[in-house]
């Protein structure tokens, strides 16, 4: 079965023209995504557009695939026509709809989307989703800019760009002290600091190859001399 990401590489020209094709059938997807919802009247509006196959899906907060999407698309022929109830059940933003669609025409397969009396195979239909297209391309062109223009000024700023590292420099400090000791060990050290092994070993490299950070000698030097006066 084709996966969602071979669906999402979308299509080129939406407004090319579409095949003609005498015979295809109508495919019906329907979707909710909240335990409240019925499919009843999605199916209902399906059925009375005159759909030949009826998919759907009912996604829960923990699962937001759609598998029977998939397979809708997978069914489909070239001269079908895939017919939704609206947009929003077929794609979670412009861009996933625009993606699922491009796909389609590729396939030489319609799209219907029966709330807003959209159809791929008529020219005022390919014209919609051409102007969709190109929103969703500014708005992403929008959204670059502002994010390499706002890291710039927060570079300017002397902000750091990026996730705050795992551990500060007082953490990595008091962590080469305590390994120091023999009997400390990497799971207590690292459960008292409140980050995970993996992390103490990146932060402290010289775990990685079986070292130990030693103490330093002016450490030494305070307890040899405690050690002496006592």
């Amino acid at each position: 079965m084709t996966t969602p990401s071979q669906w999402a590489e979308g299509g080129d020209d939406v407004l090319a023209a579409f095949p003609a094709t005498a015979g295809g059938a109508l495919i019906g997807y329907g979707r909710v995504s909240t335990k409240g919802q019925l499919l009843d009247r999605q199916v209902s509006a399906l059925t009375d557009a005159g759909c030949a196959r009826i998919f759907t899906d009912k996604l829960s907060g923990k699962n937001a695939e759609r598998p029977e999407l998939w397979k809708a698309l997978d069914y489909a022929r070239p001269g079908d026509t895939i017919v939704v109830p609206s947009l929003d059940r077929l794609g979670r933003s412009i861009q996933d709809l625009i993606a699922i669609v491009g796909g389609l025409r590729k396939r030489g397969i319609g799209f219907q989307s029966l709330h807003e009396s959209l159809d791929t195979t008529t020219p005022g239909g390919r014209l919609v989703f051409h102007v969709f297209a190109a929103l969703a391309e500014f708005i992403r062109e929008l959204i670059v800019q502002g994010t390499v223009e706002g890291m710039a000024e927060a570079r300017a700023r002397g902000e750091r760009i990026g996730r705050p590292p795992a551990m500060n420099s007082e953490q990595i400090r008091h962590a080469r002290s305590m390994l120091a000791d023999p009997a400390a060990s990497v799971s207590s050290i690292a459960k008292l600091l409140g980050v995970s092994r993996t992390t103490l070993y990146k932060y402290v490299p010289e775990l990685k190859v079986g070292g130990r950070p030693t103490v330093r000698a002016a450490s030494s030097a305070a307890a040899l001399e405690g050690a002496e006066g006592s």
